[in-house]
């Protein structure tokens, strides 16, 4: 019988096993296309008849070797890698959802994401509700509608640091028939695996923690295979009935629970594109070795900042699940005990400027877009990403206009609460 092993060892050995006189370190596969002898070899790769490799736009052998490690960290039946986390949200949706559907969220998600429900999708017809994480089932459930394909929310959200109840958010989807999706960037597989909590597909940026070194923008749509589709095969014709630009094949019923990403594969990236570039998929997979390392080191240093800037008097309000006075300290013990992740939300008293003034005389930390970083890192969302929305919208996204986002890197510990001490210092 096949070793179980344990997320630690998953994230060395997943994925990839090397033979016999093969390179330990997995290969990058840097070739769009793959070369066969025989015609109808071929034809039954097009077909979905047979397993292999014909074009880097729908599989290649490093990436899907990545997206095996993930989907095994998750605990999901498979996995398919994309160009950057919000092309893996969009897929995630997008593979389930057409012009006259309708999906609920929560408010408290990425502004980029935020936008690419609430605007973009509208533009391609599908509708979007968004709804605060800590509303009743009652008030959430208010949302639905007839055409409401999905419920979507973030197990830590970025930037505001709300931790998502999963099995009350899985309860309400499954009631109305639909699958919950969850973004599981900040978390990561290594703190909360939310297919058991209830969710059915995660979503990933693998630029964050997983890759850990700003080193490949990427995404990751994981299917736990749990969600019957065909017991609701009105609401997702697409998965459920004959793909006519496929020689009518059904994907659920062809594919059982690889359905959903096969067709994510065969029909959205065959149209779409969104891939990887192997090279791109290989330092991910060097990031994701050392993933659990990581995790716990940024979980330690942040719950010392955090305490920090909690007793600090020069600053007005701190968002950390781990601060017993936290508002999502229960839902932080219940889905993340051993730690959430290391991204602290907080504001100063003051003024906007006084957090501009309190980031310019950061040192060692960076002032950077990024986030989820093995450096230190800092950002004002209202000035920088979520600069395009009022004071109200940044409300309704569920950031504060004075909200700072500081994510704690695997530097020591007094390094960094020594650059944040001097720039209070400064204000």
């Amino acid at each position: 019988m096949e070793q179980k092993l344990r997320r630690g060892s998953l994230c060395v050995q997943a994925g990839y096993k090397a033979k016999n006189g093969e390179p330990i370190e997995l290969p990058i596969i840097q070739s769009t296309t793959f070369k066969y002898d025989d015609s109808d070899e071929m034809a039954k790769l097009f077909d979905l008849e047979k397993e292999g490799y014909f074009y880097t736009r729908l599989q290649n052998p490093t990436n899907d070797a990545v997206a095996a490690k993930i989907a095994a960290l998750e605990g999901g039946v498979g996995a398919v890698l994309t160009s950057s986390g919000q092309a893996a949200n969009f897929y995630a949706v997008f593979n389930i959802c057409e012009a006259g559907d309708h999906i609920v969220t929560s408010n408290e998600i990425y502004g980029g994401t935020f936008n690419l429900f609430g605007v973009t999708l509208k533009k391609l017809g599908i509708e979007c509700t968004f709804v605060s994480p800590e509303a009743s089932e009652e008030e959430i459930q208010a949302a639905f509608r007839p055409n409401t394909k999905a419920l979507f929310g973030e197990t830590i959200s970025n930037p505001g640091c709300a931790v998502l109840d999963i099995e009350k958010f899985a309860r309400i989807a499954h009631r109305n028939g639909v699958p919950l999706i969850v973004d599981n960037t900040f978390a990561t597989p290594i703190n909360c695996r939310p297919f058991e909590w209830g969710a059915d597909i995660v979503t990933h940026s693998t630029t964050k923690y997983m890759d850990g070194m700003a080193t490949q923008v990427g995404g990751c749509v994981v299917d736990s295979g749990n969600f019957d589709w065909l017991a609701h095969a009105e609401k997702f014709p697409g998965l459920c009935t004959p793909d006519e630009s496929y020689h009518g094949l059904t994907y659920v019923k062809a594919f059982g629970k690889m359905g959903f990403t096969t067709k994510l594969v065969a029909q959205l990236m065959r149209d779409l594109g969104s891939i990887p570039a192997p090279q791109n998929s290989f330092l991910l997979n060097l990031g994701l070795q050392t993933l659990h390392l990581r995790m716990a080191q940024h979980c330690k240093n942040a719950q010392k900042v955090a305490e920090f800037l909690h007793d600090n008097e020069k600053v007005a309000w701190v968002h950390y699940c781990g601060l017993p006075d936290d508002k999502a300290y229960a839902l932080g013990q219940k889905y993340l005990p051993n730690g959430s992740c290391g991204v602290i939300a907080f504001g100063l008293k003051g003024t906007r400027e006084t957090a501009i003034k309190w980031m310019d005389s950061l040192e060692m930390i960076n002032i950077v877009t990024h986030v989820a970083d093995a450096r230190t890192c800092v950002l004002h969302p209202a000035s920088h990403t979520h600069r395009q929305l009022s004071d109200e919208q940044l409300r309704a996204a569920g950031v504060a206009p004075d909200l700072i986002r500081l994510s704690v890197g695997i530097e020591d510990v007094e390094d960094i609460l020594d650059d944040i001490r001097q720039a209070l210092d400064k204000i």
